[in-house]
This record gives structure tokens, C-alpha cells and sequence, in this order.
């Protein structure tokens, strides 16, 4: 199978692991989408909060003014008065008076003459208890189209802790104050209104908001599984009811007002007046302090304070439609195995950079345009595919690098096999037609000689002249194709392509029989038979490539009438009483080399014109003599 049909199959298979990954949402991969997620809010920094919404903060100044917390009810009621005084818009407690005390009646006076107090409750949701219906059920939100809901259920309890009765008789609403960490432990979501009984009560935040916007009851809608209605103002959720919270920033980053301050007087009009006011602790002692995208300890107050202001400036970030993410991780990979099968292994690391660099980017744009695409099943189809890609090329160069050594280590130099290594598309195994040039040699009067000679001579003879010859034939880089009994067939310009291809085989041919003329004279001197060899050169285009019995004998060879020519000039040497004869062809590509002296002492002789088969006009031949 083709590398490319492998990578097309991994791409394949990578993005259906991946979309069922996104399905199944394992924990690993959704804690490092989350802290992606943490990290834009990091990169945005902070954003300036409304100022319309300032904390009333249960500091240390507080504590060391007012006593040791829990504070007894007439310093609550103290401080709602105060805060009337001033003007505010709505009170919003984020602290639970569930048990009684002495000065109950007090703080639901002071709660009642004030008329814009919400006070908060706390679902449970591992118990059972009868329903306070008369106590909180007047704050609900309506319903539209409830049977959505048979599809995605809410958050449901049927177990709420709420304030003393007396108090809650004064309160103007409820709002329930549950949070809800990721497995992280990070807060990221609210759940704008929690089930119970089959009534929907509100956050804290929602119902302080609704109350700060003036929306009367009937118009605080639950549009099931779609969203929250204030009036015409739309809170677009996900289907349980939750949206991401979009956090302003860390701590501080709302207005904190002591306490201390507000009863003592020390605060201007203006600073209050017509604002929404949340009563929280902030003090670390207090032990109110939770993990936020932006904050490791942030006061569960300012959590509340960054819904609200969310809500009422209709700020959101919402999720995309998980139909985005699915179509993002096809589209992603398939881009990039489209663009992978195209280019090189370190141009893909550049794809690869580019195009999670630009998840990444739009990622970013669209959380600061209210909307959170998930990164870590798009950016981890992309990751893996390219290691896989990678891997599976790897795999396939080093397979292809031990078929192309097995195929021309002896053929051609190590120099020659590592460029083909490097660049296997260069072999051309298939075949294909090229211009090359081919060299035959043969050893003159062979038979003869080895008939004179014991089996084991002739073999020592011919392996030193063969160990010889392909030393020069490497030399020049020329391809040894064969030794045929006493023969040597060599050619050049494939599988590299050699421009100057003709040269080289001139200068193979020459050495060739420099080479045996100091051989013979070695010879000679140890008593051995001398050697003369004929050789033919010719150049023409011949048919290259692997050819054999696919599976059982294979040689990269070349065919063809050229390759049939230099045979038969090398045949003609014993005729014409020669050691190198070249065609026309090779002779006219180095004509002019050759009348410059180019290739040394050698004389050049026109033997005239032989009748060559599938030619229509006869070839010259030429006659080369080494001095």
C-alpha cells in the first residue's frame, strides 16, 4: 500500500478517535481545554467592570470594627438601614440566616422597610426534604415550552436550605448561591436556576438582576433549554441552564466598600446611591474564597458581582454548536493531509504550526467576542495526525531506504546510493525512457585463455581485473548493470541525472585500459597471461528500470536498440583491431572536447558506417586509440 493511501486512512481514522473523544469528553483532555480556556481569560486581561455594582465588603477593617464574625442580626440590620439611607438600587446577602437569633425580628424590620433586599438559599443534592413552597417558590421564573426539558432535565434538588422564616416573609426574593467547580476545582459556569419541585428559582446573581432591570415577574421567563428571558433582554444558555461565566478579571477588580465604612458614615452619597449592593465576606479568614479563571482565592461575593454585571451589560460567552466542533476536527485534518501529501516532512511542521496557530487565534477572537470554541479536540486531531504522518513516513523512507540499498549498492557508490536515499523519487524503479550512456566491455580471446588454465586461475585472474574495472567504473560514477561471464555492461545518466554522462564514459573507457595495460605489465612480471578487452560505447535513449519477475529476480537494467549497439561496437573491436569504439551519437557530444585535447593522448579514426537494426540510415563509428 502507497504511504500516501496510509496517510489518507490514518487521517481517517485519527478523526473519527477524535470525535469520539469530543463525544466521550474524557477528563485528561477536558482539564487541558479548561486551563486553555483559563489561559485566554490571562491573555485578554482585565476588562473594566460596571460601576453600578459595588461590594460591601466583610473585610478585616470590618472584623476589627464591628467584632468577630458571625455578627449578631442588628449589625446586618444596622448596616441595610444604612445602605437605604444611601439610595441603593437592590441589596443582594450572600450570607444564609438559616438558624434563629435574638435579634431576628430586628433585621426582618430593617429588611422590609427596605423593600430591595434578596436573600440567598442553598440547594442540596443528596437529600430529600418536604417542600418550602410558601418560603421560596414565589421567586421562580415562568416556563416556556417545559416539555424541552423532558430532553435535557435541569439541575434539580428537592432539598434547600433557606433563611428563618421571619425573614424570609420580609425578603423581596430569593436567589440560591450554589456553585458548581469543574473537576479542577475552578469555577467557569453558573447555573442560573436550579429545579425545584418543578419550580425554576433563580440565582442570586439572575434575581439581582432582574430586580436591578426593574422586570416584573412575569416577564422573568425560562425559555426551556434555550434560555433566560428578562423582559426583551435574551440570556442565551446551554441546555441545562448554565452559561460560562465571562469574569472581569481578579481580585479587586470590582468596587470593595468596608463595611466599617458604610455604618460609620465615611462613604459619599453618590457611591451607593442607585447601585446594586452586595453584602459578602471578603476577609480571608472568613474562608470564602474561590478558584476563578483569573484567580486562585477570589471572594465568593465577586463571583456574584461578575454575573450580575454580565447579565445586565448582556455579556456572555457561550460554547459553539458541538455541529462547529465536529465539522472543525474533519475539515482540519482533511486540510491537512490534503496539504501533508504535498509537501516535504519539514514544510509539514510549518502546516502544522500555521494551522493550530490559527485554531489557537480564532479560538481567541471569538472568546472575546462572547463565544468559547473549544481548541483541544481540533488543535489534538491536527497534533497527532502530523506525528502520525510523520511516523508513517518515517516508517516508509526507512523501508524505501533498504529496498533502494538493496536494489543499487552493487550498482552504483555509496555516494550515489545515499543521494537516492535522499531522494527515492530520483530511481525511477517503474521505468521510464531516458538518454543514456551505455558502455560494453569484453576480454578478447577469453575462451581460448581459459581452456589454457586451471578453473582456479582464470577465477583469480578475473576477480583482480573485475575489482579493477569496477574501481574505475565507480570513479566516474557510471551504473554497473552486470558482469556477464568476461563482459562488463555499464551505463550512466540513470538512475542520477548526469549532464556531462557521454564524458564520463569516455574516461571510464580510457582509464579502463590504462588500468589493464599496468595490470598485463604486473602480470607479465609474475608469470600470468596477458589481457586485452574490447569495449563499445554508444548513446541513445533506452527503457530504465526494475525489471524481472516481480518477487522472484529483479535487476535495474536498461532495454532497448541503444543498449544493443554499444554490444555490438564492442563486438566490432576484434574486426577492426581496436580497444574503444563509440557511435556518432557519443561522438558528437564530445566532438568538440575531443579536437581541444579534452580526454589526453588519444587518437581519433572514422571506421566508417555499419547498418544498424531499426534504423533507417546507417551509423559512423569511431575508433579510439589510448597512447
Amino acid at each position: 500500500m502507497r504511504v500516501k493511501n496510509k496517510e489518507l486512512i490514518a487521517a481517517l481514522f485519527i478523526a473519527v478517535v477524535f470525535l469520539c473523544l469530543f463525544y466521550i469528553k474524557p477528563r485528561p483532555l477536558e482539564i487541558i481545554d479548561m486551563k486553555i480556556y483559563d489561559l485566554f481569560f490571562h491573555v485578554r486581561g482585565r476588562e473594566k467592570p460596571p460601576e453600578n455594582i459595588v461590594i460591601a465588603a466583610i473585610d478585616e477593617a470590618s472584623l476589627e470594627k464591628l467584632g468577630r464574625w458571625p455578627w449578631s442580626r442588628d449589625k446586618i440590620a444596622r448596616l441595610i438601614d444604612k445602605l437605604s439611607e444611601y439610595g441603593v438600587a437592590v441589596i443582594a446577602v450572600d450570607i444564609i440566616f438559616s438558624e434563629s437569633e435574638k435579634n431576628d425580628r430586628l433585621l426582618a424590620e430593617s429588611i422590609s422597610r427596605a423593600g430591595n433586599v434578596i436573600l440567598p438559599v442553598v440547594f442540596f443534592f443528596e437529600a430529600e426534604d418536604a417542600p418550602k413552597e410558601a418560603e421560596i417558590t414565589e421567586s421562580a421564573f415562568y416556563i416556556l415550552n417545559p416539555e424541552r426539558f423532558n430532553k435535557y432535565q435541569p439541575v434539580s434538588s428537592k432539598s434547600v436550605l433557606v433563611p428563618e422564616s421571619i425573614l424570609s416573609r420580609s425578603a423581596a426574593g430569593f436567589g440560591h448561591i450554589n456553585m458548581f467547580p469543574d473537576s479542577d476545582g475552578t469555577i467557569r459556569w453558573e447555573v442560573l436556576f436550579i429545579n425545584y419541585y418543578g419550580y425554576m428559582i433563580p440565582g442570586l446573581s439572575l434575581k439581582t438582576a432582574a430586580m436591578y432591570l426593574g422586570i416584573p415577574p412575569e416577564k422573568q421567563l425560562i425559555d426551556a433549554t434555550k434560555g433566560v428571558y428578562l423582559g426583551r433582554r435574551y440570556i442565551p444558555t446551554d441546555p441545562w441552564g448554565k452559561i460560562l461565566i465571562p469574569y472581569y478579571g481578579d481580585n479587586g477588580t470590582f468596587k470593595y466598600i468596608s463595611i466599617a465604612d458604610i455604618v460609620e458614615n465615611r462613604v459619599k452619597k453618590e457611591e451607593l446611591e442607585d447601585k446594586i449592593i452586595l453584602i459578602g465576606a471578603t476577609a480571608v479568614g472568613i474562608y470564602d474564597l474561590r478558584v476563578t479563571p483569573m484567580s486562585s482565592a477570589l471572594p465568593g461575593v465577586e463571583k456574584h458581582a461578575n454575573v450580575i454585571a454580565s447579565l445586565i451589560e448582556g455579556k456572555s460567552i457561550l460554547p459553539v454548536s458541538n455541529y462547529i466542533v465536529i465539522l472543525l476536527i474533519l475539515v482540519s485534518v482533511f486540510l491537512a493531509i490534503f496539504l501533508y501529501q504535498r509537501l516535504k516532512a519539514g514544510y509539514c511542521l510549518i502546516v502544522l504550526l500555521i494551522l493550530m496557530s490559527g485554531v489557537f487565534i480564532s479560538s481567541f477572537y471569538l472568546f472575546t467576542k462572547g463565544t468559547w470554541l473549544s481548541v483541544i479536540y481540533v488543535s489534538g486531531g491536527l497534533l497527532i495526525h502530523f506525528l502520525t504522518t510523520i511516523t508513517l513516513r518515517y516508517a516508509y523512507s526507512e523501508k524505501e531506504a533498504r529496498r533502494i540499498k538493496k536494489i543499487f549498492s552493487s550498482y552504483v557508490t555509496e555516494k550515489v546510493v545515499n543521494e537516492l536515499i535522499k531522494n527515492p523519487s530520483m530511481a525511477k524503479l517503474g521505468g521510464e525512457r531516458r538518454e543514456v550512456t551505455v558502455l560494453f566491455s569484453d576480454i578478447r580471446g577469453f575462451t581460448t585463455l581459459s581452456e589454457k588454465l586451471l578453473p582456479e586461475r582464470v577465477v583469480e585472474l578475473l576477480n583482480e581485473y573485475f575489482a579493477q574495472m569496477a574501481e574505475i567504473i565507480f570513479k566516474w560514477e557510471g551504473t554497473l548493470d552486470k558482469f556477464i561471464g568476461d563482459a562488463i555492461m555499464v551505463f550512466w545518466n540513470a538512475p542520477l541525472p548526469q549532464n556531462d554522462h557521454e564524458q564520463r564514459a569516455l574516461n571510464c573507457a580510457i582509464e579502463m585500459i590504462k588500468r589493464l595495460r599496468a595490470l598485463c605489465k604486473k602480470w607479465d612480471e609474475e608469470g600470468k597471461p596477458q589481457l586485452k578487452i574490447g569495449i563499445g560505447i554508444n548513446t541513445g535513449e533506452a527503457l530504465v528500470g526494475n525489471i524481472g519477475a516481480e518477487g522472484k529476480k529483479m535487476d535495474y537494467t536498461i532495454i532497448g536498440d541503444s543498449v544493443n549497439l554499444a554490444s555490438r561496437l564492442e563486438g566490432l573491436n576484434k574486426e577492426f583491431n581496436s580497444e574503444i569504439i563509440i557511435s556518432e551519437f557519443t561522438f558528437k557530444k564530445l566532438q568538440e572536447k575531443i579536437e581541444t585535447g579534452f580526454f589526453g593522448a588519444i587518437d581519433v579514426e572514422e571506421l566508417g558506417e555499419i547498418s544498424v537494426k531499426g534504423k533507417e540510415q546507417p551509423v559512423k563509428i569511431f575508433k579510439i586509440s589510448v597512447k
